[in-house]
């Protein structure tokens, strides 16, 4: 198994999402977490793939001081793109009630990066998934935000959530890249340090 291989290395996750750590977990990796507090500039003359890019690396940049020099730097970013507009986070209700209007009865995309940094080489890649929501009343968009408060999560929802069960149409691409953490990239990139 791959994460046997790792036995010996220091990880660390930059991030203090707790999909990313369960999901890290579940390849089979021991790590510590050290949170990225990183300003998410976002430069809009980069293409959608390239930002998420950028703001892993951000990630993986600010946490590299405070790593052992030999450790392995995981982070992560994810952003919702809906009519060619990027979704944040929102910052309250009113802005999450707006972003999962656009979503309702819509078509979006889930960018999620990961980049891994060892010693001086660095990785970075990302993975597109395609989102279908039915549409969502605004009583059953009230009752989400109210219950889940998904203030931390780009486009305001959480696949594995509530909305995600009553919601989601249909999916194109990976399950793990919407839920902010594309496994499949994570293990194909860590193999490329062995």
């Amino acid at each position: 198994m791959l994460a046997d291989q790792f036995k010996d290395k220091k990880i660390i996750l930059a991030s203090k999402s707790p999909r990313r750590k369960e999901l890290l977990q579940e390849l089979g990796f021991q790590f510590d977490v050290i949170v990225s507090n990183t300003d998410e500039h976002i430069n809009l003359n980069l293409s959608f793939g390239e930002i998420a890019e950028q703001l892993a690396r951000q990630k993986v940049l600010s946490v590299a001081h405070l790593a052992p020099e030999d450790a392995i730097i995981i982070g992560g970013d994810t952003i919702v793109c809906v009519n060619d507009k990027i979704l944040g986070k929102p910052k309250n209700h009113q802005e999450a009630f707006e972003m999962l209007k656009m979503l309702s009865d819509n078509t979006h995309k889930v960018i999620s990066s990961v980049c891994i940094k060892y010693q001086d080489k660095i990785l970075v890649n990302h993975d597109i998934a395609k989102v279908h929501f039915k549409t969502l009343t605004d009583e059953e968009i009230n009752f989400y935000i109210k219950q889940y408060s998904p203030f931390d999560k780009a486009g305001a929802y959480g696949i594995q959530e509530w909305i995600g069960l009553r919601a989601i149409d249909k999916i194109e691409g990976s399950f793990y890249t919407i839920m902010g953490f594309p496994t499949h990239l994570v293990y194909q990139m860590m193999e490329n340090f062995l």
